[in-house]
């Protein structure tokens, strides 16, 4: 049973140099063709699977940046989502914005539309920083729209933040920080830079061109924000992310529940039916299957008992409070030490890892190396 839906908007007026999502510029491309195509893709997996749509919780508009349509293009794909998937059961849904991009009008196109939560990409408050990540907006922008989008009616608004960044010091960490609180938002997530192929950080690191903060200096600049989130009263319910009490994003749950969802979308992923899956990124591969009356699936993976184990346990430490014992032997009929015992003990004698009655977490020594941890439960046979 599909608990959310993501839907994929590729486009945008500005690349970032780090992004490795599927995305193309937005000048000339069939963005109104695209969103037809998405209304369609909606209409065979529902047809296909009704019983799985039947209590979708969430929905998450990703991208590229779903902010760059026009809001006539954004009522339109709001009108499909309205009318194809069921909303019954919807209590969350999600549009991700650049600040720059949110005027008056496309605001309130999705607050009528139905979304009550967005996620504004900010990533710095340090201008310089802004420019050589790619950004075009300004801290202006930021303060400004998010103004806006209260008066409008959104009370639930996030930021994301990034740090790791080439050149960024602790001092301009700090500075961002500090901007960001001044905005008493309910929810945070902060990411570190990681450079992915096919970007153009990453040619620029291959040429030794990129200079990055020491692995040192980064684990210090996530001590901070645990300690300031803390500080400001945010709770870290997951590795990156932070709220105030009631403003945990359901829909990022989701996927470190190891829940099932749709994903909608040229290079969307999705999770239903006990196979993962993914749809063919280029947008012409995607148009002309879903033109055919066909899903746009371009690879299909059942995923196996052992997989969904391993899923539960390294998707599932990523949460402050880990892996629930009831929940994991719920799904699998059988205690969490059945498989983990030896990995389990071994990782809290490291005080990487603690266990009670309730399940298993990380320790706050274990978050600043949470991929290490998670990779000790991939060595099931």
């Amino acid at each position: 049973m599909a608990r959310g839906v993501y839907i994929h908007i590729p486009f945008c007026h500005q690349i970032c140099n780090y992004c490795d999502f599927n995305k193309f510029y937005f000048k000339n491309q069939p963005v109104d063709e695209y969103i037809e195509a998405l209304g369609k893709e909606m209409a065979l997996t529902t047809e296909k699977h009704p019983e799985k749509f039947r209590n979708i919780e969430t929905i998450f508009l990703g991208g590229g940046t779903p902010t760059a349509l026009s809001p006539e293009q954004l009522d339109k794909l709001l009108t499909s989502i309205h009318t194809y998937i069921p909303m019954n059961s919807v209590t969350e849904f999600t549009s991700e914005a650049n600040p720059d991009e949110l005027s008056a009008a496309k605001l309130q196109v999705l607050f009528d539309g139905g979304v009550n939560r967005l996620s504004m990409g900010v990533q710095s408050f340090d201008q310089g920083l802004l420019q050589k990540i790619g950004r075009t907006h300004s801290n202006d922008h930021v303060y400004e729209t998010i103004d806006l989008a209260r008066k409008i009616g959104f009370r639930n608004i996030s930021i994301d933040l990034m740090y790791g960044l080439p050149g960024q010091t602790m001092a301009q960490w700090e500075d961002s920080l500090a901007k960001a609180f001044t905005l008493d938002l309910p929810h945070f997530s902060a990411y570190s830079l990681i450079v992915e192929p096919k970007t153009i950080f990453y040619n620029q690191y291959a040429k030794g061109k990129l200079y990055l903060p020491t692995e040192d200096l980064e684990a210090d600049m996530y001590d901070v924000l645990m300690q300031q989130m803390a500080l400001h009263g945010l709770q870290q319910y997951e590795i990156s992310n932070f709220a105030k009490p009631g403003y945990h994003s359901e829909h990022n749950k989701i996927y470190w529940d190891n829940d099932e969802y749709a994903g909608f979308g040229a290079g969307a992923h999705g999770y239903l039916a006990g196979i993962r899956y993914s749809n063919h990124g280029p947008l012409k591969k995607y148009m002309e299957a879903v033109e055919a009356n066909e899903l746009p699936i371009v690879h299909a993976h059942e995923v196996s008992q052992v997989e969904k184990r391993e899923e539960q346990m390294f998707l599932g430490l990523r949460k402050t409070e880990g892996v629930m014992h009831s929940i994991y032997e719920e799904k699998f009929k059988t205690p969490m030490s059945a498989h983990y015992d030896v990995v389990i003990k071994d990782l809290v004698s490291k005080g990487l890892l603690e266990q009670d009655e309730l399940g298993v977490r990380l320790t706050r020594k274990g978050r600043f190396v949470g991929n290490e941890v998670f990779q000790q439960f991939l060595l099931e046979d």
